[in-house]
């Protein structure tokens, strides 16, 4: 009986499109709850690179280049360089938690396997991996235009603007971060993606 075609499982194509469902909100405030616990350290420890980068080669090289001329209007070095490294963190932050996280929870400490004992589709996790890992992106961006403000580099409400930006590149990153995430057989296979495809990026 057991061998009959009706007994067999029902493999699920891989380019079927994703089963979603308000499913993965529980999940996205899980990891959440988890993060408030370090939140601070995580906070700090993103913004590190970025504020060296401001100060390293905004005020060091910055006092050496002077003005830039960007479509005919004058622009000083340090805010050129505040603005790519908005972009460089947004990136960098989605990237990290959707590979050494997510990577963490789902074979290491087997949050996923525990997660969907309950009626949480796997759609759903991956879901709020990725919004969780944008989130966190957009965190993170958020305390440094704060940097900038404190730093008086620009005080231009189009700031504002950036926000919906800086969503859509932790979007795309976490997305593609996730993608590679799933191919990994381990924590040294991230160094490719890093190397190969995110310093030339952030370059």
């Amino acid at each position: 009986m057991t061998d009959s075609p009706a007994y067999k499982p029902q493999l699920q194509s891989p380019w079927r499109a994703p089963r979603l469902s308000l499913r993965f909100w529980p999940v996205f405030l899980r990891n959440l709850l988890v993060w408030r616990k370090l939140a601070i350290p995580s906070l700090l420890g993103n913004i590190a690179e970025p504020l060296m980068w401001l100060v390293a080669f905004g005020y060091g090289m910055g006092a050496l280049v002077g003005q830039l001329t960007i479509d005919g209007q004058p622009v000083s070095y340090i805010l050129f360089l505040a603005s790519g490294s908005i972009c460089m963190s947004a990136m960098n932050a989605a990237s990290f938690e959707a590979l050494y996280s997510a990577f963490s929870r789902m074979h290491v400490q087997k949050t996923w396997d525990g997660i969907m004992n309950a009626p949480v589709g796997l759609d759903d996790i991956v879901l709020a991996e990725m919004l969780w890992a944008a989130f966190k992106a957009l965190f993170t961006v958020t305390a440094i235009l704060g940097v900038m403000l404190a730093l008086q580099i620009s005080h231009s409400p189009k700031l504002l603007v950036a926000w919906p930006v800086l969503l859509g590149v932790g979007i795309t990153f976490s997305s593609m971060a996730l993608v590679f995430n799933a191919l990994a057989k381990g924590y040294d296979f991230f160094t490719y993606y890093f190397t190969l495809f995110l310093t030339p990026t952030m370059f």
